[in-house]
């Protein structure tokens, strides 16, 4: 039975990841920083086939000991916010330059990189240049890696629509930094379909850019959320200037207390936000690796339904409050299903 080793393989991505491997008969190690925190992942195999173990992607030793014997290798390491000596620098340039050394040293036959779209070695955003210099590391260890660039990744357990949706079910107000950049956002599943062709060798080394089938403004999507939930609240753009102030802001509140209390905006993140996160033109896509992605409109309703006034049953009461029927019955607005 082959072997891969997914770092960060309880997480977002990564969970996705080793239920596909796991479905294809692999062993699966989820390197994780708490693996007794994660038992879910062992419910994704037979017994014994999916485990999670122990990783601190900082220390050589330790990446050694979870790739070793491995057939492949994926990295899904990645922060929005740095946290004590979680730090963009130590994850996302020094942990995927380690993991890529040690899986060449080690004899692993293929790498998956995840990175994001945007990553440049020159960019503003502390977050995108560390992805470029964990790229170009990667690279230079194991020329043979597979680079995947996701733009916002959605799907049930995600940070972007379930954030909004939550606060759109508190507060009338939804304030956005960078309400005109242009945002991509794909399907979490059909990310993992493109690290599993990497794991398998199925696809050409190189870089892709994956994007959904929808390009729209970070405004429009959060339209297209309240729509979804049946909700309504005023979206506001926060100027730039304000933005900047509000993330140095939390970003000292952050450093004063160790990181104990964390803002919900960052410095960075203000920068990253300034920048369209889209495919670019003439990168390699989904298209090159035979995979039709999902559009928001065929997934979102299936999780956010939870944020609607009637949750599960907006539907029904909506179907019971357009019944018709003639004099003496029922009429439209009254509510006789038993719905509230």
């Amino acid at each position: 039975m082959t072997l891969v080793t997914i770092f960060g393989g309880t997480g977002f991505v990564g969970r996705y990841v080793a239920r596909r491997m796991a479905k294809e008969g692999w062993r699966v190690r989820c390197a994780c920083r708490r693996p007794n925190d994660s038992p879910f992942v062992r419910t994704y195999g037979v017994v014994g086939q999916v485990e999670p173990v122990f990783c601190n992607v900082r220390d050589d030793d330790s990446v050694r000991n979870v790739t070793r014997g491995a057939d492949a290798v994926v990295n899904c390491v990645g922060i929005l916010a740095e946290a004590r000596r979680q730090t963009f620098e130590a994850l996302q340039h020094s942990g995927a330059a380690r993991i890529a050394r040690i899986a060449a040293e080690e004899g692993v036959s293929n790498l998956v990189q995840v990175s994001a779209i945007g990553a440049d070695e020159d960019a503003p955003s502390e977050y995108a240049r560390t992805k470029g210099l964990g790229e170009k590391a990667v690279r230079e260890a194991f020329p043979n890696a597979v680079i995947l660039r996701p733009s916002i990744i959605f799907g049930h357990e995600d940070g972007f629509f379930n954030r909004f949706a939550g606060m759109a079910r508190v507060a009338p107000v939804l304030p956005l930094v960078g309400a005109g950049t242009r945002f991509q956002p794909v399907y979490v599943d059909d990310v993992a379909a493109a690290i599993q062709m990497g794991i398998e060798g199925k696809a050409e080394p190189g870089i892709y850019e994956l994007g959904g089938p929808d390009v729209s403004t970070f405004r429009e999507w959060m339209e297209e959320m309240l729509a979804i939930i049946k909700r309504r609240a005023l979206i506001v753009n926060t100027p730039t200037p304000v933005a900047r102030l509000l993330g140095r802001g939390f970003d000292l509140v952050r450093s004063a207390t160790g990181g104990l209390v964390r803002g919900p905006l960052t410095l960075d993140q203000v920068r990253n936000l300034s920048q369209d996160n889209i495919v670019h033109d003439g990168a390699r896509t989904f298209a090159d690796l035979g995979i039709t992605p999902l559009s928001t409109e065929a997934v979102l309703p299936d999780y956010l339904w939870r944020f609607r006034p009637s949750g599960q049953y907006a539907a029904s009461n909506e179907s019971a409050s357009n019944l018709r029927s003639g004099p003496g019955g029922v009429k439209g607005g009254e509510n006789r299903a038993g719905f509230s």
